[in-house]
């Protein structure tokens, strides 16, 4: 089967290290199932893999890619859960597994025709969600979700900074909190992305780092160095800011100072369970929101998708088709 798979990394040409071929086609282990992806989606997971940042290079090759949608081997439409962990040995919570790993990080992952995951890991595909914006939801949204509603427990009337408009996670942030009836603000360096933050529903969209009507009571953080003093500037006293990346570096000044004085919370948030993948089905099947999608590519176009996101030109998320399987 034709599949994307990364076999070097480099920091300065991270896509002379991704490479599509003919690998095998994967068969299940006693307690996984066989995927047949129909649709599968970028994330900066697999750029990062590629630069060499949090994959050790003896792991590679290993085929990218986390999101997908598919038919299992019965024939049952679903949407793979990306983080294959125990959620015993995190309390409850897989994504607190010391051992959880993200597909494409021990485990091939999902730019390809086939791929295999444990059984736990499929979600039925609701009939009323396309292939396409089923391949957006497993990281992107479900980060999104997770930071919002289970970390910062954001609810009606909450005032929310977003900050990278555009971004996978930060586009989704905007519309699922926009669904929750929070008052939400953007930033973005890109005139073209703050006016799509607007079209989704966002009160005001501004320049990056320029000041906002008012303190917010929760921030979406997934920049990093460039927006960190601006996300702790605009936060109001015991207001939360939640990090789930950080695009532009990953220490900024700490400014301990204020995050005391004004009993700031600064929490980390890594992917979701598949009971919050399950709650935010329910929550886009009630509210109407859907994933926001660029583009569609085919597999074989996975190079130029990549140099997209890497130049910052994508607006929500990038699909990606496999060929069809071969008998």
């Amino acid at each position: 089967m034709l599949a994307a798979t990364a076999i070097s990394q480099s920091a300065t040409d991270p896509l002379s290290g991704l490479v599509l071929r003919d690998v095998p086609r994967p068969e299940p282990r006693p307690g996984w199932s066989r995927v047949r992806v129909e649709a599968s989606s970028l994330n900066m997971h697999d750029l990062w893999t590629l630069r060499g940042v949090g994959h050790p290079a003896d792991r590679l090759p290993i085929v990218l890619g986390c999101d997908a949608a598919g038919y299992d081997d019965d024939g049952n439409p679903v949407i793979v859960h990306p983080v294959i962990g125990d959620p015993d040995a995190g309390g409850g919570d897989e994504t607190l597994d010391p051992n959880r790993a993200l597909l494409s990080e021990r485990h091939d992952g999902t730019f390809a025709e086939y791929l295999v995951v444990p059984t736990r890991n499929l979600v039925p595909k609701p009939a009323w969600l396309s292939f396409d914006e089923a391949a957006c939801l497993p990281v992107a949204w479900t980060t999104a979700y997770r930071m919002l509603f289970t970390q910062a427990r954001t609810r009606a009337g909450d005032r929310v900074l977003v900050q990278g408009a555009g971004g996978g996670v930060a586009s989704a942030a905007i519309r699922l909190a926009v669904a929750a009836g929070a008052v939400v603000y953007a930033t973005s360096r890109s005139e073209t992305k703050r006016a799509e933050a607007l079209s989704w529903g966002a009160r005001a969209a501004l320049p990056t780092g320029e000041r906002l009507p008012e303190r917010v009571d929760v921030v979406i953080e997934t920049v990093g160095e460039a927006t960190w003093s601006h996300s702790l500037k605009s936060l109001r006293p015991g207001g939360t800011v939640v990090v789930a990346g950080a695009t532009s570096g990953a220490n900024p000044p700490a400014d301990l100072s204020r995050i005391f004085y004004l009993q700031q919370r600064v929490l980390g948030s890594t992917g979701c369970t598949r009971a919050e993948l399950v709650a935010m089905l329910r929550m886009l099947e009630a509210t109407g929101v859907r994933p926001v999608i660029d583009r569609v590519l085919s597999l074989s176009g996975i190079h130029k998708g990549f140099q997209l996101m890497i130049d910052g030109e994508l607006t929500g998320k990038l699909v990606i088709h496999p060929p069809a399987p071969r008998q």
